[in-house]
């Protein structure tokens, strides 16, 4: 079995990691209890195969919920208060549980061993200890405060019922668990198996730098309570020895594995159920890309459905085209009327088949989107009548970029057409801290600072990183259109990056760092949320924290809603409803009590209590829609 490299052998320690291995000793056909021999390079293993901050209940429920919040995407069936409705999935708060047993495990493993023995597995603690302050973090965005410190010491004496720890506790630690494994990164006589290291494959400066950068989003979510001390950790980041995350091969970007002879493909191609089939980008979103030739909207998004072969299917049935689609259409017209598509203007190919979906309120009921949800219209049968098809007019969400099986690649082909692409899995690679994101959060912090030339600096850098980080993650997850375009369309164009469009992206008037103070600020904080499109959880921070998009922006602004004010749309999730048979009922109630968090459960009625009561990292931040302070 070939599972992260040496999968099984990690399945050695506790009653908290052999509860997790049941299916793999079944395979081996050998006793669990008889394995006893604790290994901490397999313990590390294992943590890392179970990493995974965007599972599908998260991506399912949490992400398109996050996404309308702060108006970055839009439901298909477009914007009304039905995006108020929430949905308790506990995804998000309990996924850093995942890998802090594996760090109890080996502590508890080191705790056996002289101390010249257990110092030697120190990197493996740190590395562990970063992969779970990671997972906390994105777990107290929506949640506050988590049960940490006592958590998962069951098995080694330790309470069943853990005390929570507040999320401004939890950063101090979290911050000091950093430094510690920065220094410990650099130390020397340290045991780390580089075949035991997906990450950064044995690499303990790749680590260290990897620990010093997430410090950085530990900082910006101190803005709001603490921005002398927020200022205090970039210094420290920018100045330690171990340097950060600023290029291609630093970023954390890595696949568990290539191969597996075991059931759990997940470690592998990621999940393989569908997401975010209701939710479609914004079409202001997508707008901006496209007039400043963004290449990330063709890595973000997928080809709408009418490619060239659709749109002469339709006038060779007298069919009307959507006029959004047309106007990017170059086509002759005979004596009787018939259409002949020429070519595509503007921009062409790839451009031409991005749309993003109306924000506008009810837009279902205006007439100017009404191409949208003409869904009897966006058909088409053959000549006979029968093989009718369907063709989306918007782009939806690359899911490609986020799981390697179940979306495979499907051609738009005119009825009666057929083009046969193999049906692969492939093997999914995830970018989880990247230099594009440390570079914007460097400009963040330079032009707080008044340094508008460092800030140029940091933010010229961050999007040419963003864009090739992206390009990067495309080839590597094989997405649709990258390297060929399937041999059907002649007009088709593969989406690949080319030379030059980094700069000419640049000079756009809306990317260029330009005009003012508060202007080169917003820009900063849209390439933020650009950045994070694929990563729901630090766009949505991102949004509430910064007050963008705007309200009245002349870049990217967020739609004012009558029926859904700003102070109705929800800062944080449900907490759910715990019941006085749960262990836990008295220690959760004191901290919703503690927080200041009125206990609710799914449904449409919680908006305002989820918005007016924040977690601590959002109190003081600035309303939604309302810039920065």
């Amino acid at each position: 079995m070939k599972l992260n490299k040496s999968f099984l052998a990690a399945c050695v320690l506790g009653t908290t990691l052999l509860s997790g291995c049941a299916d793999d000793f079944a395979d081996m056909n050998q006793d669990k209890s008889a394995v006893t021999n604790p290994n901490a390079g397999y313990l590390f293993a294992q943590a890392v195969n179970v990493f995974d901050p965007s599972g599908y209940t998260y991506w399912f429920y949490n992400a398109p919920m996050m996404y309308n919040w702060n108006q970055m995407a839009v439901p298909t069936g477009g914007m009304t208060t039905a995006i108020l409705t929430t949905t308790v999935t506990g995804d998000q708060e309990d996924r850093y549980i995942n890998t802090l047993r594996y760090v109890r495990d080996l502590e508890n493993y080191r705790s056996t061993l002289p101390e010249e023995e257990s110092a030697q597995y120190a990197a493996y603690q740190s590395a562990m200890e970063v992969l779970t302050v990671y997972l906390g973090i994105f777990a107290t965005d929506m949640y506050g405060n988590i049960a940490y410190t006592e958590a998962c010491r069951a098995a080694y004496g330790g309470t069943i019922t853990p005390a929570y720890d507040s999320v401004e506790s939890l950063y101090e630690l979290w911050l000091q668990q950093l430094n510690t494994a920065i220094s410990t990164f650099e130390s020397p006589n340290q045991t780390f198996v580089s075949s035991q290291d997906v990450v950064a494959n044995g690499d303990l400066k790749k680590w260290a730098k990897f620990a010093n950068s997430l410090k950085l989003r530990i900082a910006v979510r101190l803005l709001a309570q603490n921005q002398s001390k927020a200022k205090q950790i970039v210094s420290e980041v920018t100045s330690a020895s171990c340097g950060y995350i600023d290029s291609m091969n630093d970023a954390i970007l890595f696949n568990k594995a290539l191969t597996i002879s075991t059931d759990n493909k997940d470690v592998v191609y990621h999940w393989s159920n569908g997401f975010l089939d209701g939710t479609a980008g914004r079409q202001q979103v997508l707008d901006l890309m496209l007039e400043n030739l963004d290449p990330r909207v063709r890595f973000c998004y997928r080809k709408n459905n009418w490619n060239s072969k659709i749109v002469q299917a339709y006038y060779d049935r007298g069919r009307e085209i959507p006029d959004f689609i047309e106007k990017n259409v170059e086509y002759t017209t005979d004596a009787s009327g018939k259409k002949t598509f020429v070519a595509w203007k503007g921009a062409g190919e790839p451009w031409v088949r991005y749309y993003g979906f109306p924000t506008e309120y009810n837009s279902q009921g205006m007439s100017k989107y009404s191409w949208y949800y003409r869904y009897n219209d966006q058909k088409i049968a053959d000549e006979s009548g029968q093989g009718e098809k369907s063709y989306i007019t918007y782009s939806q969400f690359q899911h490609q970029m986020v799981i390697g099986r179940y979306y495979n690649v499907s051609v738009p082909t005119a009825p009666g057409d057929v083009v046969s692409i193999p049906s692969k899995d492939r093997p999914w690679y995830g970018l989880y801290l990247g230099a594009a994101e440390v570079n914007l959060y460097l400009a963040e912090f330079a032009m707080r600072d008044g340094n508008e030339s460092a800030a140029k600096t940091y933010y010229d850098k961050a999007l040419a990183l963003s864009v090739q980080e992206y390009d990067k993650l495309a080839g590597l997850n094989e997405i649709a259109y990258y390297g060929t375009t399937y041999n059907y369309d002649p007009n088709e164009a593969v989406i690949d990056l080319k030379n030059g469009e980094i700069e000419t992206m640049m000079q756009g008037a809306a990317y260029a760092f330009t005009g003012t103070a508060a202007e080169k600020m917003e820009k900063i904080y849209i390439q933020q949320l650009l950045n994070f499109t694929l990563y729901p959880n630090e766009q949505y921070v991102t949004s509430r924290r910064s007050g963008y998009p705007k309200i009245g922006s002349n870049i990217l602004a967020r739609e004012v809603y009558t029926d859904m004010p700003v102070n109705m749309i929800p800062r944080r999730f449900d907490t759910g409803l715990p019941v006085e048979t749960d262990l836990m009922y008295s220690i959760k109630m004191a901290n919703y009590q503690e927080q200041g968090f009125t206990p609710t459960s799914s449904g449409s009625g919680n908006a305002k209590i989820l918005h007016d009561e924040r977690v601590w990292s959002d109190k003081n931040a600035p309303e939604w829609g309302a810039g920065h302070n």
